[in-house]
């Protein structure tokens, strides 16, 4: 049967050198540019902002990070065409590490550099390619600023982590104007954690092992973050706001959702009030997606339904298998063919507002 268009709610860019040019940022921004250097151990490290950066040991396998899909929106059409992927949403690599930069000025140019670098893209396939604009976290004006010009360069709402930025989280007041410009421009928030190890983070206080330090970030950091959305009252006052949680899984989320009932019914005295169960704002307003291989998802459909689930890849990093993946969930038992079809693109097409009218079955083929 057919199952509709398949939309990839996760997957990335390899910023190539020439995110970085003159093109797109003002040269005196140079130094600031995230580069990989050799460390004194012999080691690859990343340094961005000048900064050099907690080793990541990478997988020995060559990676799919090399894949000339990675940068080049041509060879990353092929690539989805072979997985079976009709519309793919893209997000930085590089750019999980601007969140960190101390220089407030070096960061919006970044930001800007890399969103009108992903903006271009995007441009050879509109219908297929999408973007969340990346926006300076750092400074919540600059963010505003920079959230709207991404919605007039065609990006698809914004991309921020759930971490403390500034000092800051995600109900902290200086958002507030922020939601309201992605609520008044009906644009999403994708939460996106990074074991970047340069800012706080789950783990990163006991643990020096980056596969502890990893299985911990990525779920705990959004969980928090979700918290702070719903509890903080954020989705509260901004009824029209909506966010995806990614990477991370679904798994987690019956039991955090099912934890903030039981802490706003027990607990509630001690925080702010809220007219609703949070479980009832994840409903109306939140997405999580979902790995495509995660053996977890019918067990979460069958705990909070199939309407906030979305399908994702994580392609071209090495967390977790590209090729076949959209077939082995085509065929994943536990799951109705319904819930399949909403996981598999349906959502997210909700989600992102995609017009999604040019697809046909045969319409991917016939290009």
């Amino acid at each position: 049967m057919s199952y509709g268009p398949v939309v990839d709610a996760d997957a990335h860019f390899i910023e190539p050198a020439e995110t970085w040019s003159e093109k797109y940022l003002d040269p005196k921004y140079a130094a600031f540019v995230p580069r990989r250097v050799i460390d004194n151990q012999g080691r690859t490290r990343r340094m961005v902002g000048g900064k050099l950066l907690p080793y990541i040991p990478m997988p020995p396998k060559p990676p799919m990070e090399r894949l000339p899909g990675a940068s080049n929106p041509k060879a990353r059409l092929a690539d989805m065409d072979r997985a079976g992927v009709d519309v793919m949403v893209m997000y930085p690599t590089a750019g999980l590490y601007f969140f960190s930069l101390e220089d407030k000025d070096a960061c919006i140019a970044l930001c800007r550099a890399y969103n009108d670098w992903a903006a271009e893209f995007c441009a050879h396939d509109p219908r297929r390619l999408v973007a969340p604009a990346v926006i300076p976290q750092l400074d919540p004006q600059a963010a505003i600023e920079e959230a709207r010009r991404g919605v007039t360069l065609g990006l698809k709402g914004v991309f921020m982590r759930p971490n403390p930025v500034g000092g800051r989280t995600l109900d902290h007041p200086a958002f507030e104007p922020l939601w309201e410009v992605l609520a008044g421009a009906n644009v999403p928030v994708i939460l996106h954690e990074g074991t970047t190890q340069d800012l706080p983070q789950a783990g990163l206080d006991r643990y020096d092992n980056f596969l502890f330090r990893h299985m911990i970030s990525h779920p705990f950091e959004q969980q928090m973050g979700l918290l702070s959305l719903i509890m903080g009252g954020v989705l509260e006052r901004h009824p029209n706001l909506r966010a995806m949680i990614v990477e991370c899984g679904v798994g987690w989320a019956p039991y955090w959702i099912d934890r903030m009932d039981d802490h706003a019914h027990h607990w509630g005295h001690a925080s702010l009030k809220l007219p609703m169960k949070p479980s009832e704002y994840f409903q109306r307003q939140v997405f999580v997606a979902a790995e495509g291989d995660e053996r977890l998802l019918p067990f979460t459909v069958a705990a909070i339904g199939d309407d906030n689930i979305c399908f994702s890849t994580d392609y071209p990093h090495p967390d977790h298998p590209f090729d076949g993946v959209v077939d082995g969930l085509k065929g994943m038992e536990g799951l109705s063919e319904a819930s399949k079809r909403k996981i598999l693109g349906a959502n997210a097409a909700r989600l992102f507002g995609l017009d999604l009218s040019w697809w046909s079955p045969q319409s991917i083929a016939a290009e």
